[in-house]
């Protein structure tokens, strides 16, 4: 035990000190500051002027139309002069762009923009939307209809849902529980990617320095195997509890500005049933796919092999991943049921079922069951390819070095 606390606390601290730890965590909280203050610098950028622009009514009806709906983004002044000198004074910055209005044969609006360039789609847009309701406003108008009951057209139907099962999830839990399953997912998926490839280039630069035959002669390989898992695991949870505490005075110091995130992702009203099922399948999806990682790690023999090597593991993860996003919509289905207990899927499909639906205790006993198993399972046949795939030297041929590598293990 005592070599296993070695071996794990010198993972530990030799990756703290790393350049590889310093850029990565600077990286993801510069990342994180930016997401948390994007309204804010995009407000920097963009600025709060008003735009103006100058209204040519040809038609001599549609401008009451028009301006009669207030906007605070495009303030819209009415121009008596020529088209010629409008253009001019656009070009010159007086205004930011022309619009010329006029009625087709039919009766209908109709408009030329003007400006200097006709990059910024968002004033159009806002044009276009205001002469769209000009036009509504108009024909109704024609017709004798009420404004008033034109704009009751437009107001969304109410819509209640109930759920007859009485132990079904209500829809304001469902619409709470899919922002924190998703955030929960995607971190898992993420970290997972990260560290997993982590582990295998350790493995795979220890092994290239010869330092790995050492080790193995004097310690268990499924010692090694795991003391290097959680070694790692811990620098991942330092820099989690770093980008955690960082966003935490994020959220404080800026709370009225983007308090609405916790609120859109459920955060404030978390269950707490949630989040401890979030962190136990992370953790188990973590050394389920840490000790794969580790396992091909020790057959390659140059350190740029490793993430080429731990390709399938990333694919068989993004797989579960975007199983796990479209269960999200439908976590009653049977392809989200079947993939909760195969093991590879079940950290995310069995995550969202729990998440969003009501399920029996039994479902979930089973699903960790079965996944603390394949963890043993792996553990086992990943320490006997991770002693012979150490000793392993020259060209790596993926899957093929893992046969070798159990029959060298047999031979000692």
């Amino acid at each position: 035990m005592n070599k296993f606390w070695i071996i794990t606390s010198h993972t530990y601290v030799t990756k703290l000190k790393s350049k590889a730890f310093y850029i990565s965590t600077i990286l993801i909280l510069f990342f994180l500051m930016l997401m948390l203050n994007f309204d804010s610098i995009i407000e920097s950028f963009v600025g709060d002027d008003e735009k103006k622009v100058a209204i040519i009514d040809e038609s001599d009806i549609l401008l009451e139309y028009i301006t009669v709906q207030p906007n605070e983004e495009v303030n819209m002044e009415p121009f008596t002069e020529s088209v010629e000198e409008a253009k001019s004074l656009v070009l010159e910055g007086d205004y930011d762009a022309l619009l010329l209005l006029n009625l087709d044969s039919n009766g209908f609006p109709e408009a030329t923009f003007f400006a200097e360039n006709i990059t910024d789609s968002s004033l159009q847009t806002t044009i276009q939307q205001q002469l769209q309701q000009a036009k509504v406003a108009l024909t109704t108008s024609k017709l004798g209809v009420d404004q008033s009951e034109i704009a009751n057209m437009f107001i969304p139907v109410e819509w209640t849902t109930v759920a007859l099962d009485t132990n079904s999830k209500s829809q304001e839990e469902l619409d709470q529980a899919r922002g924190i399953v998703y955030l929960i997912l995607l971190f898992l998926y993420v970290s997972v990617i990260m560290y997993g490839s982590i582990i295998a280039t350790d493995v795979a630069t220890e092994k290239s320095s010869r330092v790995m035959e050492l080790l193995i002669s004097s310690v268990s390989p499924i010692v090694h195997m795991f003391a290097k898992i959680i070694g790692i695991a811990l620098v991942g949870l330092t820099q989690i509890a770093l980008f955690i505490l960082v966003s935490f005075i994020m959220l404080q110091v800026n709370k009225d500005r983007v308090g609405g995130i916790l609120e859109s992702f459920g955060l404030q009203d978390a269950s707490i049933s949630i989040i401890l099922y979030g962190i136990l399948f992370f953790l188990l999806g973590y050394f389920l796919y840490a000790t794969l990682a580790a396992m091909l790690g020790s057959l390659v023999t140059r350190v740029e092999e490793a993430n080429q090597i731990i390709t399938p593991l990333i694919m068989l993860l993004a797989l579960a991943f975007f199983l796990a996003i479209f269960g999200m919509n439908t976590p009653d289905s049977q392809l989200v049921t079947i993939t909760s207990y195969i093991p590879f899927f079940s950290p995310m499909l069995m995550f969202i079922r729990v998440g969003l639906l009501d399920i029996a205790a039994w479902e979930v006993l089973l699903s960790v069951g079965v996944l603390l198993v394949t963890i043993l399972l792996l553990a086992i046949i990943g320490a006997k390819v991770y002693k012979g795939g150490v000793l392993m030297y020259g060209k790596s041929n993926a899957f093929k070095d893992i046969k070798k590598a159990l029959q060298l293990t047999k031979k000692e």
